[in-house]
């Protein structure tokens, strides 16, 4: 059966109160879940609008399934098991502001309108100055924030209570801050007035959050049989695992605008997120993007069958435990206590967490998961993280876009593609050639904001590292360690 509103009697149409850019797996089974969960258990009566960020993406999917699909969580409850399937029916439609400008205009005139939530990525933030405002629509998300709020505040006159609570999920430090920047610098750009300034100042709330749950997405290796559990043909349900925690760093009326606590969520509200961002983010996302490449170049294709083999375990646990944690400010029984419920989180036999998931974009993501605690550690210790390293160098090797004869697919920004493609171009192995290509990726000042050769010891370390990799396979090179 298909999965339509006109077959499902449960489900609901609610008012058009978020506007959500990007339509992926992770918004899908947090944000739109809680959402689901706050209209059923305390009336919250709230519909999500979806706008994909670039102009490709699933909106004709979303919409052929009119806004619905499921949700399966899976994981440990209690010690014991546990499974639930939820019908998600909080989103109204989805819409490609690329190429249905219009309707993208009347949600944005909806007076109904109150929160703007995003995850357009790590490489979706950023300041684009060719933006205008007269595009239709602009390129960057801080652009199209920027037209957005300045359309509202033409369309209310300025009307203070027609702002917006904007909640960014993107996984950067202070995401929301480096937003509202973005969209003030724009608005300096096109010579915006004043007063609009101050509307955004003092009317819109731009949010920082820290988002954790482990999202594999879609089923599709036992798809048919999970449409015949649900009994609708849904190309759209998403897996993922029971655990979740939202962070927002807000003022205290936005807490009572949106009560997610009140259903029984975590979400919790805070006034500095610091603490919990740098756990969370060195600590699960750091083990992720730390341990993609190793993985991927041994064969392992899942999270969970790394943390269980015999070498990619003892390399996962070393490199939290031993070089991440020592660049965490707190007690260190009660890190070793977080980073052992984050790993354990890795066991769920019923997640299947695909490596090549996390390789998506994996430049940036090392960038600001990874490289935060390398240069953390030489700091303080003096003296290069092994595993850290060898996470780069495997990284390095995993951009090489070949190992042992095998293609490797990369998914990355252009620009990175390219400069990893011109960096690997005509290369034999030796040491030289190894020490050259290194030096090259190291010194790549636009990714890492420095060169990061400077670092001394680094070069040497992760040159050898991937001379070893290359020369003596993955398997021979993590012994080393």
């Amino acid at each position: 059966m298909k999965l339509l509103r006109a077959n499902v009697k449960q489900a609901k149409l609610y008012p058009e109160r978020i506007l959500q850019f990007g339509e992926g797996n992770f918004l899908r089974a947090f944000i739109e879940w809680m959402v689901n969960r706050m209209n059923q258990k305390i009336d919250f009566n709230t519909g999500v609008v979806i706008a994909q960020p670039i102009d490709y993406g699933l909106a004709d999917i979303i919409n052929s399934q009119e806004g619905l699909y499921h949700v399966q969580l899976k994981g440990i409850k209690d010690g014991k098991p546990i499974k639930e399937t939820e019908l998600i029916d909080c989103v109204t439609r989805a819409l490609n502001p690329y190429t249905e400008y219009e309707k993208y205009l009347e949600v944005i005139d909806n007076a109904d309108l109150r929160f703007v939530i995003s995850n357009t990525t790590e490489a979706g933030i950023n300041m684009d100055e060719s933006d205008t405002l007269t595009q239709a629509p602009q390129s960057s998300f801080p652009g199209k924030m920027a037209s957005l709020l300045y359309r509202r505040y033409k369309t209310f006159n300025g009307d203070t209570s027609k702002g917006l609570i904007i909640i960014c999920c993107e996984l950067i430090d202070r995401n929301a801050d480096f937003l509202k920047e973005y969209v003030l610098q724009h608005a300096k750009n096109w010579n915006l007035e004043s007063d609009f300034l101050r509307w955004v100042e003092m009317s819109c709330a731009f949010c920082n959050t820290l988002v954790d749950r482990i999202v594999p997405g879609f089923p599709k290796d036992n798809i048919q049989e999970v449409h015949k559990e649900l009994g609708y043909e849904d190309n759209l349900v998403t897996i993922g695992e029971y655990f979740h925690l939202w962070v927002i760093e807000a003022p205290e009326w936005v807490k009572n605008e949106f009560p997610a606590d009140k259903a029984g969520l975590e979400v919790k509200f805070v006034n500095d997120m610091t603490d919990f961002r740098e756990q969370k983010v060195r600590v699960l996302n750091g083990a992720h993007t730390g341990s993609f490449a190793v993985s991927l170049l041994y064969g392992i294709e899942t999270v969970r069958e790394s943390i269980e083999h015999e070498a990619l375990g003892k390399f996962m646990n070393n490199m939290i435990y031993n070089e991440v944690l020592a660049t965490i400010n707190g007690e260190e029984e009660d890190l070793k206590i977080f980073a052992k419920k984050i790993l354990e989180r890795f066991y769920n036999p019923y997640i299947r967490h695909e490596w090549q998931s996390i390789a998506l974009n994996s430049m940036s993501k090392w960038k600001t998961r990874n490289l935060c605690s390398l240069i953390d550690y030489t700091k303080i210790k003096n003296e290069v993280p092994s595993h850290l390293s060898f996470s780069l160098a495997a990284l390095i090797a995993f951009y090489k876009g070949e190992y042992k004869g095998k293609k490797i697919l990369l998914q990355d920004d252009k620009p990175h593609i390219d400069y990893m493609e011109k960096a690997w171009a005509g290369f034999n192995l030796s040491k030289e050639n190894v020490q050259a290509v290194t030096e090259n990726v190291l010194s790549y000042s636009e990714l890492w904001d420095l060169d990061l050769n400077q670092i001394s010891g680094l070069t040497n370390m992760v040159s050898n590292q991937l001379y070893t990799i290359l020369s003596d396979g993955i398997e021979e090179a993590i012994k080393t360690l």
